[in-house]
């Protein structure tokens, strides 16, 4: 095969290491970017806290002192490196490839120690209390013998967070056999079912049941006797549970021999029952959600603003700054003017994460402007196209910048990508946004009457006399995305 030279001419997008940092920083969420700036604080000497009367230190801010050119040159951003922002609007894939990293630019400095501090704001938080904690904690004070409290030990392991016995009792017996003990030594299927009995007395009550039915009758069995229709409850839940689970009331009135009120007290009574007692105790962990804007309505505008206290303000410390500049020794020289160096890029990424991500939410809030005065049904059809033609921007990168990122606003918080949606076509030639017909069948089931509530081809009709055109299937699966039952389980008494 013969070679040949040939030139060609061609764009390419090479993958710096300062456009590597600021995609970087422009996809993570709130809490993430906290740790970034807190670890980037502790590796770079020349960052530190921002005081809060101080402005944070910028690019444009300029040097305390004159400098000669040589000086100026080596502090100054590489002219030859590509402004990031102009980089933002190109194309990119989820990975990011790398062809070039920080020790070709830099020397391989260490990351200096963090202050020495005594101080944990997490050593006086108390550890948070597992189900079996609680019970473990309940069978140490309940007199038992050493066999049984075995017993008890394995019963407790076999519980799940619900409160749930996970095994059958048979399993559980079996479980303990041991073949170094004599046989006549050894537990019985009975003692298991006497020491179960023991640990569902327990707290919560309904704890280690077997069964949702055994779960419903040891918290009935706890109730004062005259506990008005208690008797009923019992019967209900003992015999006729599969009927009320399938909200079949005919039969159940024809089985219970009790009217449409009677029948509506009993199970009022058995609704105040909790088929989760674990629940109770083993509460999951409250994840909070740190919004990066907010938006608020000011003289009749709505006002679109980062959240100052999602980020904390850094700046450059003018002490090393000006040390930079007074170094004469080659090796310290070239260390503190990289770490000057890094110190400005990451600046500059962090700058333009916040103004990417303002233009963005701005442009969110234009066009959404009916969800903030009417709520979610005046929602418009949005897609990230839209928004990167309107910026300016590549989709790849409206994505990272709404992907866990949120927006506080007089109806909540929510991610941007809340935002976005396809749409629907409607009988006048409009398009209707899918948010807005998920919040209309959330309307319709919330005012529908209990007894016949609304079917899902009775909520398509509803919402093709609106001219809204949309099938039997969709306003199922929205249904389901909504979290809402079919009709047959939303049917209740009153």
């Amino acid at each position: 095969m013969k070679q040949t030279l040939a030139l060609k001419l061609g764009q390419s997008l090479t993958m710096t290491p300062q456009l590597q940092q600021a995609i970087r920083l422009l996809q993570l969420s709130a809490l993430d970017l906290q740790q970034e700036i807190q670890t980037t604080l502790e590796s770079n000497p020349m960052l530190e806290m921002s005081e809060d009367n101080e402005p944070a230190e910028t690019l444009d801010q300029a040097d305390p002192e004159p400098q000669s050119e040589a000086e100026s040159a080596t502090e100054v951003l590489d002219p030859e490196v590509p402004d990031v922002n102009d980089q933002l609007d190109q194309p990119m894939g989820d990975e990011l490839p790398v062809d070039s990293s920080w020790e070709d630019v830099y020397s391989n400095t260490s990351s200096l120690p963090a202050p020495d501090s005594d101080y944990d704001p997490l050593a006086n938080r108390s550890a948070e209390e597992t189900l079996a904690d609680h019970l473990e904690w309940q069978l140490n004070l309940t007199p038992m013998a050493q066999s049984d409290r075995l017993i008890a030990e394995a019963i407790i392991d076999a519980v799940e967070p619900s409160g749930m016995l996970t095994i059958s009792t048979e399993d559980l017996w079996q479980s303990l056999q041991d073949p170094s003990i004599p046989v006549e030594d050894r537990c019985t299927h009975d003692d298991v079912c006497a020491v179960l009995a023991r640990v569902q007395q327990f707290d919560p009550i309904g704890v280690a049941a077997r069964d949702l039915r055994e779960c419903l009758a040891l918290q009935l069995v706890q109730l004062p006797a005259d506990t008005p229709w208690l008797d009923e409850a019992n019967s209900l839940v003992a015999d006729h549970l599969d009927l009320l689970g399938a909200k079949d009331f005919a039969n159940l009135k024809r089985r219970t021999k009790l009217t449409e009120a009677e029948l509506s007290q009993v199970v009022a009574l058995i609704r105040t029952l909790n088929p989760r007692p674990g629940s109770a105790i083993e509460e999951e962990a409250a994840d909070y959600i740190v919004p990066d804007v907010v938006v608020r309505k000011f003289e009749g505008r709505w006002v679109v603003e980062l959240n100052s206290d999602a980020t904390p303000q850094i700046r450059i410390n003018p002490l090393y700054e000006g040390l930079a500049k007074q170094t004469k020794n080659g090796e310290d020289k070239t260390y503190l003017r990289d770490s000057l160096q890094e110190a400005r890029w990451f600046l500059k990424s962090l700058q333009t994460r916040h103004d990417t991500l303002l233009r963005v939410a701005s442009k969110i809030v234009e066009v959404q402007r009916g969800f903030l005065e009417y709520g979610p049904e005046a929602m418009k059809p949005l897609i990230l196209a839209d928004i990167a033609e309107a910026v300016e921007l590549h989709e790849s990168t409206i994505s990272r910048v709404t992907s866990r990122k949120y927006m506080a606003t007089p109806r909540g918080v929510f991610e941007l990508k809340y935002f976005f949606s396809s749409h629907v076509g409607t009988a006048t030639g409009g398009e209707v946004s899918s948010t807005a017909i998920r919040a209309l069948i959330q309307k319709l089931t919330a005012e529908e009457d209990p007894r016949k509530p609304l079917s899902d081809s009775k909520i398509a009709a509803i919402l093709k006399d609106q001219n809204i055109n949309v099938a039997r299937r969709t306003v199922a699966k929205y249904r389901e995305s909504l979290s809402i039952p079919p009709s047959n389980e939303r049917k209740q008494l009153v």
